[in-house]
């Protein structure tokens, strides 16, 4: 399934976790492991020309800045790259553990552009990537090169690390709408399930509340005309009867076809109908019931192309 898995390094907690899955993946898809980091050894330069006009007059002789900059640019790309040959050792270390085939990826330049433009073009089945980074405060959700490489990336599967603790037990959640991203989620959950013998469960929510918001909210504008025109009441009863109850279907059909793919399979799958907010119905379900893994598709059934994560998603 996962030929090639691509990890992203940075020495922080999430990313030691991220080597720590992708090791786990590897074992049990025989895959090779291609550690990375990014160095900007360029941007210390610029931020050092910004800040020559600060130095010390001694400083201001055109050779002697020039000397300055030259050992600033020595000590500053030398060091950066021993500490991304340092971050890839661990890597290495964890893999020959493991007797895993690894290869090393050391690139200059925007941490998230760079990781970017490196997995579109090798095409990675798979990117294992902390949530956070050695940048992470209390409040931190998302790491900022990792929402960023998760918006650039279009044909590798992500998966971002948000616990630290070991990813074993447990189950495994796929969030369907009758998208083919969330039904390709659900082909990739089995798979998974059946590699490291974990129960997958299939969730679907709908929201028939939203009707009965804009109901009111255009009662309030609407004037007796228009009201008449726009046939208000009669359009009101329509969703309280056909379309609210209609979408209950419709998700549940999305998930009788999970059923059915499952059994296809020769497996099963526990599903789970919710109503609401479609994000905040399965992260309230998630934080009830944690599973090892939650797996959701990059953009959704109202969704288009161009979009670079879905509002769900996201």
């Amino acid at each position: 399934m996962y030929k090639t898995i691509y990890v992203p390094v940075d020495n922080s907690d999430h990313s030691n976790s991220a080597v720590d899955v992708a090791v786990h993946f590897a074992k049990a898809f025989g895959s090779k492991i291609v550690g990375s980091h990014v160095y900007a050894a360029k941007m210390h330069d610029k931020r050092f020309k910004q800040m020559e006009a600060g130095l010390p007059e001694e400083y201001h002789d055109e050779k002697e800045l020039d000397r300055q900059r030259q050992i600033h640019d020595s000590l500053i790309t030398r060091g950066l790259q021993i500490i991304t040959d340092s971050y890839l050792d661990y890597v290495d270390k964890k893999c020959a553990e493991n007797n895993l085939p690894i290869e090393r990826r050391s690139l200059e330049g925007r941490n998230w552009k760079v990781l970017a433009e490196d997995i579109n073009t090798n095409a990675y089945d798979l990117v294992i990537m902390g949530a956070l980074g050695v940048g992470a405060v209390k409040d931190s959700v998302i790491g900022s090169n990792t929402e960023r490489v998760l918006r650039r990336v279009r044909n590798s599967d992500m998966l971002i690390i948000k616990q630290t603790q070991p990813m074993t037990g447990g189950k495994i959640v796929v969030a369907v709408d009758g998208s083919p991203y969330s039904f390709g989620g659900l082909m990739t959950g089995l798979t998974l399930g059946k590699a490291f013998n974990m129960p997958v469960e299939a969730i679907s929510a709908f929201d028939p509340y939203f009707h009965y918001a804009a109901f009111h909210s255009i009662s309030g504008v609407l004037n007796e005309e228009a009201g008449k025109v726009f046939r208000f009441k009669e359009q009101e009863k329509l969703h309280e009867e056909i379309i609210d109850s209609g979408l209950a279907k419709i998700y549940q059909s999305h998930l009788d076809i999970c059923r059915e793919i499952a059994q296809t399979e020769q497996t099963d799958v526990k599903t789970t109908l919710l109503d609401g907010k479609a994000f905040e119905k399965i992260i309230q379900y998630v934080r009830k019931d944690i599973p090892a893994l939650l797996i959701v598709g990059r953009i959704g059934v109202h969704s288009d192309e161009d979009m670079d994560i879905g509002s769900n998603t996201e």
